[in-house]
């Protein structure tokens, strides 16, 4: 599947230890630049939330956010005595210099098994997981949205280039014609011009091999058969990669689709360079612009 590289992804996780918030954002970038904003307290977590990352972003600037609550019923747990009677020994010793120091509350006292910021990591690792897995399964079904929104617009404009291919082919016969009695008008005045009896001086076949010659001539610089074939190549790639026939999706299109449209864009220039007709300069205008409208929403696909 073609895959966007922004879109969105959330989930919320309900525990009996508390709950888990985790978000996930992404936009485009030419490699996987990787944000973790998560908590001190989760930060054992953070090496299997990057594997995960990994798994479902080859490309792009993606930000994941994680955060937390306990539960009341994880807040209540019992007293760390030996903590507790630690910690009055310090604020004994403190209150030798700062007399009016003030007491700790009691959600501030030790809490047996508190070594962590009261987070264990047996425990909260495996929510952290499944928090992080479900809002990256949104995240990449957004994206995979995205994605086919995405390659649908460019085989729109993908068609409307072939449309311009087949009608520039179409026309470069009438071009060709139209040059060749060009020719031959204006040998005509030359000859009348050079003198009246100027056709007494010349055969009608020697007239005729010379407008032949020139059409021939005319007809090899403006041949734009080679770019228009190679047009026509570089759509059906196009078509392969955006319908995933060759499974390119898992090998970076969106580098692929890049490189694509720097070889179509030599072949509108090229058109362009051999243009004979205000017709066919304008096609070569037109192929540009939608090449380059395609290479933009190209920016965005993974």
């Amino acid at each position: 599947m073609i895959r966007s590289m922004t879109a969105f992804g959330a989930a919320r996780l309900d525990a009996e230890p508390g709950t888990l918030n985790a978000e996930v954002r992404g936009v485009n970038n030419r490699y996987l630049d990787l944000t973790l904003r998560i908590p001190e307290d989760l930060r054992f977590a953070e090496a299997r939330i990057r594997e995960l990352v990994g798994q479902h972003a080859q490309r792009g600037k993606v930000e994941l956010k994680l955060s937390y609550a306990v539960s009341d019923r994880e807040g209540l747990r019992p007293i760390d005595i030996q903590a507790l009677q630690d910690l009055a020994q310090q604020l004994a010793r403190a209150r030798a210099v700062i007399p009016d120091l003030p007491a700790p509350t009691l959600g501030e006292l030790p809490r047996e098994g508190n070594a962590r910021g009261g987070l264990d990591p047996e425990v909260w690792s495996p929510l952290c997981e499944q928090a992080c897995v479900q809002a990256l399964a949104e995240f990449s079904a957004n994206r995979q949205r995205e994605g086919a929104r995405l390659a649908q617009a460019m085989l729109t404009m993908a068609t409307e280039i072939s449309h311009i291919v087949d009608q520039v082919e179409a026309e470069l016969p009438s071009v060709v014609a139209q040059h060749q009695e060009r020719v031959a008008q204006r040998l005509r005045e030359a000859l009348v011009a050079a003198s009246p009896d100027g056709f007494a001086l010349i055969s009608g076949a020697e007239l005729t091999a010379r407008v032949a010659q020139e059409a021939s001539l005319f007809g090899l610089r403006v041949d734009v058969a080679e770019e228009l074939t190679r047009l026509r190549s570089h759509l059906q790639e196009l078509q392969d990669i955006l319908s995933d026939t060759h499974g390119h999706a898992s090998k970076g299109c969106g580098k692929r689709l890049d490189f694509l449209f720097q070889e179509m864009n030599r072949e509108a220039n090229t058109l362009g360079s051999k243009a004979a007709a205000l017709s066919v300069t304008k096609a070569a205008i037109d192929l540009k612009l939608l090449i380059e409208q395609m290479r933009e929403q190209a920016q965005n696909i993974e």
